[in-house]
């Protein structure tokens, strides 16, 4: 869903990538996803005072819509400034993070990113880095793929190199410091392209409200963490 911060590719290499990826009418139900998401599941994990950062922002459908007294958009494609309404942008890779001070951040949340860093060394550099930003007990949310239930439609995307499982992420959260205090192994589709529907707030919210669906739809995984060092 948002834009890579894959150091594969320049920033000038993911604005060409990203422009032909989704029609202006996917774009629109991605807007229309995020602010229904964000209303019907993932404000439960933001206060409105909290300073959040979304790492790999892309075109910022979550920082616009979620609701946060002060937002950081990190990405390492220059077009990312274009789509940010009330937010800092900050273009730096995602083990380097530098222009964001330390313990200085409520929550991180990353979408459909991981997965683009060419392995597990980078990712760790990533979740180290989203460690030093992040307050004590700051809460690091990942949604992603879950390879175990999207087997080989994972390899899809060009630029995806990095697969996962709820187990295994869970493992490297650990190791980075982080305590996993909720796993969702399958909660949303793999992608909108996906919906033989268009996507509507009203079906959005249907659907988060109707759990044992996850099992049979979900292909995404969920992981909220705390940092515990």
């Amino acid at each position: 869903m948002s834009a890579t911060n894959d150091h594969h590719f320049s920033g000038a290499e993911l604005a060409q990538l990203y422009d032909g990826r989704f029609t202006p009418a996917e774009l629109d139900s991605k807007r229309r996803l995020w602010e229904a998401l964000c209303r019907g599941f993932l404000d439960r994990y933001i206060n409105e005072s909290d300073t959040v950062l979304d790492l790999a922002a892309g075109s910022c459908e979550f920082t616009n819509a979620c609701r946060a007294r002060r937002k950081i958009a990190v990405d390492l494609n220059p077009e990312t400034k274009r789509y940010a309404r009330d937010a800092e942008v900050v273009i730096a890779p995602s083990d380097d993070m530098a222009q964001v001070a330390s313990d200085s951040v409520d929550v991180v949340f990353t979408s459909n990113f991981f997965e683009h860093l060419p392995d597990k060394r980078a990712l760790m550099r990533t979740m180290q880095e989203c460690h030093r930003v992040l307050r004590p007990r700051g809460r690091l949310l990942v949604m992603m793929p879950n390879l175990r239930y999207t087997r080989e439609r994972y390899w899809d995307y060009f630029d995806h190199h990095l697969p996962l499982t709820h187990v295994s992420l869970a493992e490297g959260l650990q190791l980075a410091g982080f305590e996993p205090e909720e796993i969702i192994p399958r909660f949303l589709p793999y992608t909108v392209k996906d919906s033989p529907l268009p996507v509507r707030a009203g079906l959005v919210r249907l659907y988060l409200r109707l759990r044992p669906v996850w099992r049979i739809f979900g292909q995404q995984m969920f992981v909220a963490a705390r940092k515990t060092q």
